[in-house]
């Protein structure tokens, strides 16, 4: 068989196994996988003491996106770069559909700017705002024929036009079910927000501590309880975004238990940092919604890693200029909602099995695999012969220590400065194309494809 290209002599990590073996790829595809695979003609990279990993999916970025009086720092160009940089090879992006505006009409503008700049491939959800007296719902048919599988709501956001109420919700689940897709939604109860803010703005509590406060535990648990009853009441799939809050987490895993069609997702953020980063100076640069919570819930969000009711590790990547959140240094409701991630998901993931905190395979279940699942991508997601040949070359001996200064983004500071991570890529292939290489991005922007997602059924 004639290949292009064979990682030797690595331990290949799956979501069940780990093995040696060679990875043999022809075409952007994974054609063999074996002990001392021989090609004269294939490029050849030793992989000795490293682990082969199949390329990661974020499944939740906002990408250029427009919020709170300016637009996210990073774009497509920069965006995918640091994400490839980081061992993603599949972004997921939300395009916001609009009153006036349909499903197919917001993707594809978005599609054709990612088409000139994408690093990495990339697919989309499509938030849903407004169902244009019905026509929406009729077009969720052709976009899942399109590839777009998944719709995405709000439960906030209501004075920005992006909150649904129940009983679109309700719509949305059961249209999504019909057609082969899957409802995501971000939970957290908007009036009780509301109500919180105003008070704190009129007792003058305007530092960051209070967008923590505005909206802390109960406030996204009242909404993931309400989420999990319409969806179990629909028999309708539905994925959580962010989940961040320990009631809210056993609510949904207990109706996974009993047969409902519910997946979780969570952050780094959530695992790594608690509420009180919004005491620190710098707490505006923490601010993101649903923020941060108490050691209790990150502690919850850990053991549902280990125990395997999380499903997917995804980042909200969402970040804005120092100078964009410094807005908000007397008035925490200016501060643009976002922090960057995409760089740092499967280094944090990986480095947490590095540490013992869970398995090489887990991570890749998480981060890889499930997602692929979920969302349809029936090309990525695991190393198998057949699959796109998105390779990630990872030394569990290299430690790195994360700073704004050897990332691959465009914004000006992160949350994760300073974060020593044990293990660490060292090579990304997006369907056997080499782009990333010891710290250096090699790629060219452009080469990231649009991931056509197939429909799902559960």
């Amino acid at each position: 068989m004639f290949m292009d290209l064979i990682i030797k002599n690595g331990t290949v990590v799956t979501s069940k196994e780990m093995f040696k073996a060679d990875i043999g790829v022809k075409d952007g595809k994974i054609v063999a996988i074996g002990s001392d695979l021989k090609d004269d003609g294939a490029k050849t990279v030793d992989a000795s003491g490293k682990l082969i990993l199949p390329g990661a999916i974020d499944a939740h970025t906002h990408l250029a996106m427009p919020f709170g009086g300016t637009v996210s720092a990073d774009g497509y160009e920069s965006g995918t770069r640091a994400a490839a940089c980081g061992g993603v090879t599949t972004v997921f992006d939300y395009p916001m559909q609009r009153k006036g505006h349909g499903i197919i009409e917001t993707v594809d503008a978005k599609r054709k700017v990612a088409e000139k700049e994408a690093c990495c491939d990339f697919a989309f959800h499509c938030c849903i705002t407004d169902l244009n007296d019905g026509a929406i719902l009729d077009e969720f048919k052709d976009a899942v024929d399109y590839g777009v599988s998944s719709f995405k709501c709000f439960f906030v956001y209501k004075k920005e036009g992006m909150m649904v109420d129940d009983a679109t919700f309700v719509k949305i689940l059961l249209k999504a079910k019909e057609v082969g897709a899957i409802t995501n939604l971000h939970a957290e109860n908007p009036d009780m927000i509301d109500l919180r803010v105003a008070q704190y703005l009129k007792e003058g509590k305007t530092d960051a501590w209070y967008h923590y406060m505005s909206r802390p535990e109960f406030v996204a648990a009242e909404a993931d309880k309400r989420a999990v009853h319409w969806a179990q009441n629909a028999d309708a799939p539905l994925y959580i975004v962010h989940m961040s809050d320990k009631e809210g987490l056993e609510a949904a895993v207990k109706a996974k238990m009993e047969g409902a069609k519910i997946f979780i997702e969570t952050c780094p953020q959530y695992l790594e940092f608690t509420c009180d980063v919004y005491k620190r100076p710098d707490g505006r640069n923490f601010v993101c919604s649903p923020p941060m919570k108490g050691q209790e819930s990150l502690d919850a969000l850990w053991q549902a890693i280990k125990n395997g009711t999380i499903d997917t590790v995804a980042t909200d990547h969402c970040p804005f200029q120092q100078s964009e959140k410094d807005w908000g240094l007397n008035d925490f409701t200016k501060i643009p909602n976002g922090c960057a991630g995409v760089e740092n998901l499967y280094p944090y993931m990986l480095g947490a099995a590095t540490d013992g905190k869970i398995s090489y395979s887990r991570a890749v279940e998480l981060c890889a695999e499930n997602p692929a699942k979920i969302f349809g991508c029936t090309s990525k997601g695991s190393l198998a012969i057949g699959k796109d040949a998105d390779i990630v070359v990872y030394d569990p001996k290299k430690d790195f220590t994360i700073s704004v200064k050897n990332m691959h983004s465009d914004y000006d500071h992160t949350i994760w400065e300073g974060t020593t991570v044990h293990g660490y890529p060292v090579q990304t292939y997006v369907r056997g194309s080499l782009v990333y290489d010891n710290g250096e991005y090699v790629g060219k922007p452009g080469e990231g494809k649009f991931v056509k997602c197939a429909p799902v059924k559960f």
